[in-house]
């Protein structure tokens, strides 16, 4: 057994746990994590493991929400289980876009797009939207908060009933979609529509769906966690079709890749425990700009390390 390779799987490990949930694209990490440590495996089988790996993250959310996504709980009265299903209808309905448009050009978006400067483009693309939407958000709260005759105050305001937020806070209290449950069908729909754009390298697909729930008037800690329940189907669905595609083109793995592939999985459901609770607790208090900005200097940095190199 060949600890090195067992350490470097430890590492992407840590890389997906963490750029899974955070807006600022995992496949794009990894992609550029292997520029610079390469595990000695099979070609098939990197490209298999890429995906595959995100079954580790997303067993962390069945774990942290097993109760809201459990409509068998014998602790919910009949509303809430019906809740519960309405919930899952809608994540199911909201997949559907990225299977139908993703599943039919997922090899050539892979063989065509998987190039550091694309990956580079996406996170810059995707920073200053992120800053631009954040910010346009801000400002209809200070319009809002203006004709009910509030002043601001740097970065509070003067009104009783909201002296103690922040403008990232005042903006998510102006949202109209304010809890799952008033998540209606057509804004459900609407964010699957956005997931689509997760096909390229570099954009996020947490990015894409938080980008789009934002626009569409979701509170911050609503499209985090609709984002989470989105990725249940997305994950698996893409893992069993990646796992489908190595065994027909005639794989096998090795028993040191089986290690690597079990060691990165359960990396990855570690650090996605974390990650997942830090972010929802980060969106109650902050705005995504901090991820924008990240997203828009790696942008960068990729651009420049790879024109130089």
């Amino acid at each position: 057994m060949d600890i090195i390779e067992l350490v470097k799987a430890a590492v992407f490990g840590i890389v997906e746990g963490i750029t899974e949930w955070l807006p600022i694209s995992s496949t794009g990490h990894m992609l550029l994590l292997n520029q610079f440590l390469t595990m000695n495996v099979s070609e098939d089988f990197w490209n298999m493991f890429l995906v595959v790996i995100q079954l580790g993250a997303i067993l962390a959310v069945c774990v942290i929400f097993f109760h809201r996504l459990n409509p068998f709980s014998p602790s919910k009265d009949r509303g809430e289980k019906r809740d519960t299903w309405l919930l899952w209808a809608k994540t199911v309905v909201a997949c559907l876009p990225a299977a139908v448009i993703g599943i039919p050009i997922d090899d050539w978006m892979e063989a065509n797009l998987g190039s550091p400067f694309v990956i580079a483009a996406a996170l810059i693309v995707y920073g200053i939207a992120f800053i631009v939407i954040e910010t346009v958000r801000e400002r209809r709260a200070d319009r809002a908060l203006a004709e009910k005759g509030a002043r601001p105050a740097g970065r509070h305001f003067a009104a009783a009933p909201t002296a103690a937020l922040s403008r990232s806070e005042l903006a998510d209290a102006d949202a109209r979609v304010q809890s799952l449950e008033e998540l209606d069908w057509k804004t459900a729909i609407g964010i699957g529509l956005f997931q689509v754009l997760s096909i390229v390298p570099g954009t996020s697909r947490s990015g894409s769906t938080i980008i789009g729930g934002l626009i569409l008037g979701c509170k911050r800690t609503v499209v985090a966690e609709f984002t989470f329940f989105l990725a249940i189907p997305v994950m698996v669905g893409a893992s069993g079709l990646r796992l489908v595609k190595y065994f027909l083109a005639g794989n096998a793995p090795t028993s040191m890749e089986l290690a690597v592939l079990g060691v990165g999985c359960l990396v990855a459901f570690v650090v996605s425990l974390v990650v997942i609770k830090f972010l929802m607790d980060f969106v109650r208090r902050h705005d995504f700009k901090p991820f924008g900005w990240y997203r828009i200097v790696l942008g960068i940095a990729v651009i420049t390390w790879f024109a130089l190199h």
